[in-house]
């Protein structure tokens, strides 16, 4: 018999991440080496088949069911049953709770099409297995986190390592390949090649590291173990074989699981009306567009979905049913109807075509990937203390992180429960004294924790949002009821007030000098609006972008005092403090239509950063000269709720969190 569980009317898939199975029949050999573009490294082909922590049996089982089933089920919600009884009335054993799974209820999708026999068999033995169930309280340990046990050095020169080339066999441009190497505390270092071939990596500890393309694409796997660097290491030469004669790649589970979610899009059949309906309902970022189209569903299972993603909650818990306009309505249907055929049952892609892989300065880069110690994270904003220090929040558990970049270790800190609603932390700023502030999504609270007394603090602040602006004199500063706010945080009375013509602002901004707050659209809107408030006279510019709805979300001022957001809709929105006035900034990326941005970060120079929510690339903008420079990551994934840059390096420093990938990622230009 189960112990607590089995599967009820409304357990459907994260809400947070719709997640991944390729199809029914999604088994396929994952031995490095095989004529495929999988080496068993690649992150994202592990969160495609819930391989991240295990390859089978109950622990596999916790996380498909932390993808699949949690947001529904779990303790904090009470529209959806816990997990304790079958609504059908069949009794609790493997065969009914098997046959639940895959056949669905009236409120639950039916998962044969999208978990294979052997999926829904691991779900099955985790929840007999009496360890159910997952409530971000305590989430899996992450086996590729190596960084406490394994002590080693991360690299954080820009040049002076081990230098090779890349010589393509076919006789292709070898630029753009990324090339990696994996220190023995499972640390991510890599680089990229020129227009002849050429990469250079940073001076790391010398020792052995695992040497491989990242993310070979339309390329057989290369991967190296054990492979000696001393100093500046010159390597065997790579020469890679493409895995197509054409330019057209095979549309298997490898190939695909490594293409962003723009990608994915731009080679899908559709009209425009359909792919922008898709875009424009189911693009604000909640999850990436991969973790939607690895599913196939039956037009049923699309719609109960999309019902409950796009007009009850959109989080773990359910809320009644919205009122929902006619045009709303006939857009859910275009996107189920859209759905089901293109990921139905027995939907099949055809051939794959490949943005180009990028050229000149887009190459002059480190990144470097640093594994977290659990999984399913859903790792949210980082921010950087005096001490380099990067701390991070986890949008789905009760994890507040404090990453030593010099090292790879993570010391995990718990948050305190709050009795009825779900753990998570959204935004992260540090004081000038080391104290860390943070606000929690789900409890609306905003909270201290300090590093000395490993304390934390609830501050006096009720009905506290996500985002909130920390001002040099320690005020907070947010937006609400159709107000702006200055609040001592000792007290959490309001100390100043200023009317706002719309409900609340998302991105809530403080200039450094203490003398502006911005703010962009209302959160989960596809507005045009962005508020500019000049604290010193009270006086308030409502702007908006005009007939294009910018969407501006999160960002920052720049060192002349100007704010910026990033537009959903993959524009840059700047609000002029001096000219008061709004401009908007288009990215040229003719192969990448449907990716947007989510937060802006204006450097020390001026120039401002951004992430495609659904491609693979960072972007940098220059005002001055409008000139932008792509960098392609690694994994494909950019995806970034928030960017923060350390202007203490020369070239500066770029932090983000991925989203998708839960790990924290560093961005260093040589130039």
């Amino acid at each position: 018999m189960i112990a607590i569980l089995a599967t009820v009317a409304f357990a459907m898939t994260l809400t947070v991440a719709i997640s991944i199975g390729w199809s029914a029949a999604a088994e396929t050999s994952r031995t490095p080496g095989t004529d495929t573009t999988n080496d068993d490294l690649q992150r994202s082909y592990k969160i495609d088949h819930y391989t991240e922590v295990a390859d089978s049996g109950p622990r596999r089982g916790e996380n498909i069911y932390a993808h699949k089933c949690w947001v529904c089920h779990n303790k904090y919600q009470t529209v959806a049953p816990h997990l304790s009884t079958l609504v059908n009335g069949s009794p609790v054993n493997e065969e009914a709770v098997t046959a639940q799974i895959k056949n669905g209820g009236a409120g639950m999708p039916s998962f044969r099409t999208t978990l294979s026999d052997s999926d829904v068999a691991d779900v099955v033995s985790y929840l007999r297995g009496g360890q159910c169930c997952l409530e971000g309280e305590d989430l899996p340990a992450n086996p590729w986190y190596r960084a406490s046990a394994q002590k080693w050095t991360v690299p954080t020169s820009l040049s002076g390592g081990p230098t090779g080339v890349v010589r393509i066999a076919s006789g292709d441009p070898p630029q753009g390949i990324m090339v990696q190497l994996i220190a023995p505390n499972g640390v991510r270092s890599t680089v990229y090649t020129n227009d002849e071939g050429n990469f250079e990596f940073p001076r790391m500890q010398s020792g052995p590291y695992t040497l491989r393309i990242a993310t070979p694409l339309e390329f057989k796997p290369y991967r190296r173990d054990s492979v000696a660097i001393v100093g500046a290491t010159k390597l065997d030469d790579i020469v890679l074989e493409r895995i197509s004669k054409t330019l057209a790649l095979p549309a298997t589970p490898e190939v695909e699981s490594q293409l962003s979610g723009e990608e994915l899009l731009w080679n899908l059949p559709g009209t425009v009306e359909e792919k922008e309906a898709f875009h424009a309902t189911c693009g604000s970022g909640c999850h990436s567009f991969q973790q939607i189209f690895k599913n196939h569903y039956d037009e049923r299972s699309w719609r109960v979905l999309v019902k409950r993603m796009l007009h009850r909650g959109g989080g773990p818990i359910i809320v009644p049913p919205e009122e929902v306009s006619s045009e709303a309505l006939a857009e859910d249907e275009l996107v189920i109807k859209w759905l089901a055929e293109v990921r139905g049952p027995d939907s099949k892609d055809g051939p794959v075509w490949l943005f180009p892989r990028l050229t000149g300065a887009s190459n002059r880069v480190v990144v470097t990937e640093y594994e977290l110690p659990r999984v399913v994270t859903s790792v949210h904003d980082v921010y950087g203390d005096a001490n380099g220090n990067i701390w991070y929040t986890s949008h789905l558990s009760r994890n507040l992180g404090r990453l030593d970049p010099h090292t790879g270790i993570v010391t995990e800190y718990q948050t305190p429960l709050t009795p009825g609603a779900p753990p998570g932390t959204h935004h992260v700023m540090v004081e000038k004294d080391g104290t860390v502030l943070f606000s929690e999504n789900w409890s609306h609270k905003l909270l201290k924790f300090d590093p000395r007394t490993e304390q934390f603090t609830e501050l006096s602040i009720k009905f506290f949002a996500g985002d909130f602006g920390l001002a040099p004199d320690g005020s907070i500063w947010d937006s609400k009821d159709f107000h702006v706010r200055k609040i001592d945080p000792q007290t959490g009375k309001v100390l100043q007030s200023f009317p706002l013509k719309i409900p609340e602002s998302y991105g809530r901004l403080i200039s450094n000098d203490g003398n502006f707050w911005a703010g962009g659209a209302p959160a989960g809107t596809k507005g045009n609006s962005a508020e500019l408030l000049d604290i010193r006279n009270g006086e308030m510019l409502n702007l908006d972008s005009g007939g294009r709805p910018s969407a501006a979300k999160r960002g920052g001022f720049d060192p002349a005092g100007n704010a910026w957001f990033a537009g959903e809709n993959g524009t840059l929105v700047e609000l002029d403090a001096k000219a008061k006035r709004i401009r908007e900034y288009w990215p040229p990326t003719p192969y990448d239509p449907y990716t947007d941005f989510y937060s802006a970060m204006p450097d020390k120079n001026g120039e401002v950063w951004t992430e495609e929510l659904h491609g693979r690339k960072f972007l940098r903008f220059n005002p001055r000269t409008e000139r932008w420079t792509q960098y392609a990551m690694p994994e494909p994934y950019a995806h970034a709720r928030w960017t923060w840059v350390d202007n203490s390096t020369n070239p500066v420093t770029v932090w983000y969190a991925d989203y998708s990938a839960g790990r924290v990622v560093r961005i260093q230009p040589l130039e």
